[in-house]
């Protein structure tokens, strides 16, 4: 009698894994491409004056709004691929947060000023809609949560040897309150500075989910 000789078989996580963490790997890519277009292309608007929120606003805010409400439930799918992938409890949650802060983000819109949408006055007004208030603080609790979770992902990695990886998590969960804290301070191109942190820790978030997701 012969044996049948057989191939190991490599395990595998499921398909549905994989996609969720893609779904959460394409959400700082995307964020950023769709914003920074329209930052060099919408009349009126000035990086180092203007934060990319306020493209929500004018005649073409609906492709900012739109830009926001899918990053944040590209960002929400991707906490469930995050709670199959990882041990952890926070790591899901905070991203979940994240997301969700910018749906409603989304939602709520700042109000045009400082010459933006072109046509505004350029005085910064003095006080701002209660939409407004409710997407600044939609935006600081994203903030908060993307900071928080890449503190998560950075003890992971370094628990996993990922040194490299872990001291960039953990720089880009510093530089976000350092960015958010110097643009409302009023820095020099304050707007300019945000963006280049919150960006940053965007897509350093979506490298790391890439990064767990080929690892699968």
């Amino acid at each position: 009698m012969t044996a049948t000789a057989t191939t190991p078989t490599v395990e595998r996580a499921p398909t549905s894994t994989r996609t969720l963490l893609g779904a959460l790997a394409l959400t700082g890519p995307l964020w950023a491409t769709v914003s920074l277009v329209q930052a060099a292309t919408r009349d009126g608007f000035d990086l180092t004056r203007h934060p990319l929120s306020m493209l929500a606003t004018g005649s073409l805010g609906w492709l900012q709004i739109t830009n926001f409400v899918v990053a944040g439930l590209l960002a929400v799918a991707g906490a469930r691929g995050l709670a199959r992938a990882l041990p952890s409890r926070w790591a899901p949650r905070l991203v979940t947060t994240y997301g969700v802060g910018y749906i409603l983000a989304g939602v709520f819109t700042m109000d045009p000023g400082g010459g933006f949408p072109a046509g505004t006055p350029t005085d910064t007004p003095a006080t701002f809609s209660w939409h407004a208030g409710l997407h600044l603080l939609a935006g600081t609790v994203a903030f908060i949560a993307l900071s928080a979770v890449l503190v998560v992902l950075g003890r992971h990695l370094l628990r996993r040897g990922e040194r490299r990886w872990a001291v960039a998590a953990f720089a880009g969960a510093a530089a976000v309150p350092v960015v958010d804290v110097a643009s409302m301070a009023g820095v020099g191109a304050g707007s300019l500075v945000l963006a280049i942190g919150i960006l940053s820790a965007m897509l350093l978030l979506s490298a790391i989910a890439a990064k767990l997701r080929s690892a699968l």
